[in-house]
């Protein structure tokens, strides 16, 4: 026997709207899951603080006491009272002469200042020019240089550094014609300089110069010339 069905009462007709609700529903409820907000009490973790009174320690306060003061000196009392002494008390001037004893003599000599002479040594202020001028082996400056031209040695250093000038030298010829005092006023190398003090050192004595007669000590400056060739 064939079963028969109303339309009304075939839901399949109404099961594609079925769906579409009930899909709805459910993505309402989601809507609302995720929309809904849950508030949690919060609950404090940290605990009070408890005020704990401390006592505080009472120090004492010491003092040191000051060491005494010195006993002030006592003030002596003065007395009204007068202690009376006899003046019967018989001294005996004591004399002693002396000019009887040779021994208890006093032997008076006259002061004599003892003078001490100091010797004042004055030296002689070299003369720059002079009546009778110093000479060298009988002739002059210009002599003393020929002979100091012949005798320099070049320095083999100043040679090979290619080193050449003219050396400024200042010396005295004292009374007695020997050349002391000798300075580089006006140096080039120390090689060089060395070399023209040793060899002008070395020169022997001149004829002092001479002052109303009189020698003299006389100061020259003379130059010492390094020439390449």
């Amino acid at each position: 026997m064939e079963l028969k069905k109303s339309p009304k009462a075939n839901l399949e007709t109404k099961k594609a709207l079925f769906t579409e609700i009930g899909l709805i529903v459910a993505l309402a409820v989601t809507l609302i899951a995720f929309e809904h907000k849950t508030t949690e009490k919060a609950v404090s973790t940290l605990e009070e603080e408890v005020y704990i009174p401390v006592e505080e320690e009472i120090i004492p306060i010491t003092q040191e006491t000051p060491p005494p003061k010195p006993d002030m000196p006592k003030i002596p009392q003065l007395s009204d009272e007068l202690d009376i002494v006899s003046d019967d008390i018989q001294v005996e001037d004591i004399v002693i002469n002396t000019e009887d004893i040779a021994d208890m003599g006093v032997e008076v000599m006259d002061y004599v200042a003892e003078v001490v002479e100091e010797e004042i040594v004055e030296e002689a202020i070299p003369y720059s020019i002079v009546e009778e001028e110093p000479s060298f082996q009988g002739g002059d400056k210009n002599d003393f240089s020929k002979w100091v031209q012949n005798r320099l040695v070049y320095p083999d250093i100043a040679l090979e550094n290619g080193i050449q000038g003219t050396v400024i030298l200042q010396f005295d010829i004292d009374k007695n014609g020997n050349l002391v005092n000798i300075v580089v006023l006006r140096g080039v190398d120390k090689t060089i300089d060395d070399e023209a003090v040793r060899v002008v050192s070395s020169s022997p004595k001149w004829s002092p110069g001479k002052q109303r007669d009189i020698p003299v000590k006389v100061r020259y400056q003379f130059p010492v010339q390094f020439m390449l060739r």
